[in-house]
């Protein structure tokens, strides 16, 4: 995932020569505790505690750039696939903890469900929607979220119209469902809990494999990462992480949300919900369409958003970014963009928004979540989206962006 590049005003060298935007640290720093505390009070501490775990996320998402867009994109344009072998280790190393507490489907008195999806024609579908999108719009689920906390003005128009795409998704989804597919199928029940964890290990290491026999047969070698120019404590605060390190951080935070909401990270259904509040609020009746007629989402459209475990999240994660940049002192919105560049926004927040909701769930929710679930329905959003992805960089240079350019 790339960051959007801005002058850094306004920042205050700290005593290692690091530029600290130390206005945005304070006053995102108390954000979080008021939020904290407000969600702790008003629906409970676990959800306080969901929030944090999503400011966690989102500062570890910034510090290591961690985002699949740029990751796919160098990989078909440069051969590169440093990126992909760490979301492939990442999401192996979920798995690993996942399956077998799916299995069990009870740990500490919470119960435990999935990230399982039916297996068909919507996921197809919506997974190339996605993909397609997420490089016109210039991020995924995740990728959208910290770009937006760190400060892009693009990356906020990508939102907006990523909330409008999940709205009309939700409108209709029940058509969706009407299409082919297969019930919801888990490796882990299906093969057993040895059988799963193996077979999804393999599928991971077999893409990395493969991005492996690609990047020798481009370049001869494999990309070594750059040597970091800070250490310890210092990188530790101010970044960038490592991809690998992260992307293990990632897998824990993901097994903390699990054991904590009863159900895996995800990102995309806070969207809907978002899309759908507003609407309601300017008079539109959502209310009466047939997804929000279904008993979880008329609860979750009526109830406060902040009882929503994905919406406070996703609050968690767009603050955790904020604070992150402001740390590295790279918290800097850029307000003058080119019109298609906003126009690709748009189109490709309305493409991953709708997309996700037919596919259901993004790069998180689907893809990650997904697989180290045990999830069929993973394994096909991925190969659709990744097609869906390619079309989409081919498509970039309509719009002014670097498509197959390096």
């Amino acid at each position: 995932m790339s960051m959007a590049s801005a002058s850094v005003p306004q920042s205050s060298p700290g005593a290692s020569g690091i530029n600290v935007d130390r206005g945005v640290v304070l006053l995102v720093s108390l954000a979080v505790v008021v939020v904290a505390q407000i969600i702790g009070q008003v629906i409970s501490p676990r959800q306080s505690l969901l929030f944090l775990v999503g400011g966690l996320l989102g500062v570890t998402l910034y510090h290591a750039s961690f985002g699949f867009t740029g990751g796919w994109r160098r990989m078909v344009v440069e051969g590169r696939g440093r990126a992909m072998r760490a979301q492939m280790l990442m999401i192996g190393a979920a798995a690993i903890a996942f399956i077998p507490l799916l299995a069990l489907g009870n740990v500490f008195g919470q119960p435990l469900v999935g990230a399982t999806a039916p297996v068909g024609v919507s996921v197809l579908v919506g997974a190339a929607l996605f993909g397609l999108g997420m490089q016109l719009g210039g991020g995924c689920g995740s990728g959208t979220l910290f770009t937006v906390g760190g400060g892009s003005a693009r990356m906020l128009v990508t939102l907006a119209f990523f909330i409008v795409g999940a709205l009309l998704g939700t409108a209709h989804l029940p058509w969706w469902l009407g299409m082919p597919s297969m019930p919801p199928t888990s490796l882990g029940l299906v093969l057993g809990v040895p059988g799963g964890v193996a077979v999804t290990l393999l599928g991971l290491a077999a893409v990395a494999g493969v991005t492996v026999l690609i990047e020798r047969a481009r370049h001869g070698s494999l990309e070594r990462p750059a040597e970091p120019s800070r250490r310890g404590l210092t990188r530790l605060l101010h970044g960038p992480w490592p991809l690998v390190g992260a992307g293990l951080a990632l897998a824990a935070l993901n097994l903390v949300t699990l054991l904590v909401a009863g159900h895996p990270w995800s990102i995309t259904y806070g969207f809907g919900l978002w899309g759908g509040k507003i609407a309601s609020a300017v008079g539109v009746p959502v209310a009466s369409w047939e997804f929000w007629t279904w008993p979880g989402q008329a609860a979750a459209l009526n109830d406060s958003v902040l009882a929503d475990a994905t919406s406070v999240m996703n609050f968690g994660i767009l603050l955790g970014a904020a604070l992150a940049a402001g740390l590295a002192g790279k918290f800097a919105p850029k307000a003058k963009l080119p019109f298609l560049s906003l126009l690709a926004a748009a189109i490709g927040g309305v493409a991953m928004g709708y997309g996700a909701r037919l596919s259901f769930g993004c790069n998180i929710g689907a893809l990650f979540s997904g697989i180290a679930s045990g999830s069929l329905h993973g394994w096909l959003w991925f190969a659709a989206a990744f097609a869906g992805s390619f079309g989409g960089i081919l498509a970039r240079p309509l719009f002014g962006l670097d498509g197959f350019k390096k």
